[in-house]
Formats: C-alpha cells, sequence, structure tokens
C-alpha cells in the first residue's frame, strides 16, 4: 500500500507503540506529545518521523490525524486549543480520535470538526492493552462514515488486527463503554475470587492454570490475576484511567436511561482506591482495595 501522510497526537503508554508501527510501515509520520522528549524520541528512531511543537504544526503537514489522549479535555486542548489541529488543518482533514470519551461529547466534537474544518471525525476506541498496540493486534470499535472508515482500515491494520463499524459518530465509543464495563466487573470479579483464594489458603499462583480451558479462563485471568497476586514493577494500566473510563459509562447510563448497579458499584470501588492514593497503580491492584459498602447508591 502507497505511504500516507499522516499525523498522531499523544505517546503515552498506548500511543507510542501505535505510532511506532506506523512508522516502521513506512508512513511520513508527524509527531506530537505533550512532554517533547518523547516525539523526539520517536524523530530519532524513524527517519520518516517528524517531531512537531503543537498540534497545529502536525495538522499543517498531515491529510490523517490520529488522536490517543488520557480525556476529553486533552482531546478537546489539542483539536481545538490556541495551537490545536482545526487552526491549520487542511480542508477536509480528516482526525481519527482513538482515546475513549462519551459518546455524546465525541458527537459534539465531530460537528465542531465539520464546522471549522469540513473534515470528518471518527470515532475509534482501541481494546487490547499496551500489548496489544506493541503486536498490532488492538480491536478498533469506529463510529462514523462507513466509506472513509473503510478507506482508513489498511491504515488502521499498522496497528489493529480488527476493525469495526459500528454506526455512526458516537458508536464506537458506546462499543467502547460497554468493552469497559465488562472489563472492569470481570477485573473486579477476579480481585474477589483472588482474595477468595487467598484466604481459603490455597496457593493463587496455581489458578491461572487450574482453570485453564475452564468456563472462567480468559485473557483477563491469565494476564491479571498473576499481577494481583505479584504486584508488577510498571502500570500497563491505571486504576484512575479505568474510574475515568467508568464515569463515562455512568454518564452514557443516565443517558440512555440505563441501570448498572454492578458497574456502578465497581465505580465506587475504583473511586475509593484513588481516595487511598492508589489512582497511578495498577490495575490488578484494586484486589488490595476493601470496598466500604455492600451495595451502591
Amino acid at each position: 500500500m502507497t505511504s500516507a501522510r499522516l499525523g498522531f497526537c499523544g505517546l503515552g503508554k498506548m500511543g507510542w507503540p501505535m505510532a511506532q508501527r506506523l512508522a516502521d510501515a513506512g508512513h511520513a509520520l508527524r509527531v506530537w506529545n505533550r512532554s517533547n522528549e518523547k516525539a523526539a524520541a520517536l524523530q530519532a528512531s524513524a527517519t520518516n518521523c517528524v517531531a512537531c511543537e503543537s498540534p497545529a504544526q502536525v495538522a499543517a503537514g498531515a491529510g490523517i490525524v490520529m488522536l490517543c489522549l488520557a480525556d476529553a479535555a486533552a482531546v478537546e486542548a489539542v483539536a481545538f486549543g490556541v495551537d490545536g489541529l482545526a487552526n491549520r488543518a487542511r480542508r477536509g482533514a480528516t482526525l481519527v480520535d482513538h482515546s475513549t470519551l462519551a459518546p455524546s461529547q465525541t458527537r459534539a466534537f465531530a460537528r465542531r470538526w465539520r464546522e471549522q474544518t469540513g473534515g470528518d471525525w471518527i470515532d475509534a476506541p482501541v481494546s487490547g492493552g499496551t500489548s496489544g498496540a506493541a503486536a498490532g493486534t488492538l480491536a478498533i470499535m469506529a463510529g462514523g462514515d462507513a466509506t472513509l472508515i473503510e478507506t482508513l482500515t489498511p491504515i488502521l491494520r499498522g496497528y489493529a488486527a480488527r476493525v469495526t463499524r459500528m454506526g455512526g459518530s458516537g458508536a464506537g465509543q458506546a462499543t467502547k463503554l460497554a468493552n469497559q464495563t465488562i472489563v472492569m466487573t470481570t477485573i473486579a470479579a477476579l480481585a474477589e475470587a483472588t482474595r477468595l483464594a487467598r484466604h481459603a489458603g490455597i496457593d493463587t499462583a496455581r489458578i491461572p492454570a487450574a482453570l485453564a480451558g475452564g468456563w472462567a479462563d480468559s485473557v483477563l485471568l491469565q494476564t491479571l490475576m498473576p499481577r494481583m497476586i505479584v504486584p508488577p514493577a510498571q502500570a500497563s494500566g491505571t486504576i484512575r484511567t479505568m474510574l475515568k473510563d467508568l464515569d463515562a459509562v455512568e454518564s452514557l447510563a443516565r443517558e440512555s436511561d440505563t441501570t448498572l448497579p454492578v458497574a456502578a458499584l465497581v465505580r465506587r470501588w475504583l473511586t475509593q482506591a484513588v481516595e487511598q492514593g492508589l489512582g497511578d497503580a495498577d490495575i490488578s491492584q484494586i484486589a488490595t482495595v476493601g470496598l466500604q459498602t455492600a451495595t451502591p447508591e
């Protein structure tokens, strides 16, 4: 496939390996990160990569720009701020947002992008974690124009094994929030199972192998339970980030008049963990936090 001139903003735990894979695939890449050291390091590792001083500078030389940012405030600042993408975006430029936001926020940003640039905003949150980003096996759930998503898919396959259009603007984000509901309630169940086994005198380190192939087996069981037993040296996904996502889940549930009692209880559990100073700890460390109440508000 002929290489495309791309931009990438946000070189965090997920964004760095995603951008690196685009560069490795031969795309001309312009990158920006809030801390410029990461952008400079990526430029040094790839001859076809240029570190930019602002998102606007990225947009000036790229017709397609990807975002992978922490939250809606960061997305808004990068897309529409003083030195934001919209200020120098080419007419009709495409923005692909891999961040996780509330669907209503995405739809508002998409309208604003269209008004200011005449271009399309594709919401394309990802699942698969940092290991999936590095291996190029992420799952992308996309919302937006069907033809454009099909056109973008060969590029997105640089770091994703699957790209699935879920519907119009915001549908990708709604799907990601359903995904996060499954992920976080499962992690909470794993944390409780780890506690139960430990207090029952079972060698918890043997559980993942013992349950492999059974109904309780999953990627989360095999990945997270060992991290609950032996805390990792570095967080691959933090409690604070998961709480942010469950805040968005709660917002969507209110908007759609949906009751989610289990997710609400897990959200309170994460809130207590952050209040206890564990916000930047690996998500597996929720197993160390006692929930103070047994029922959600």
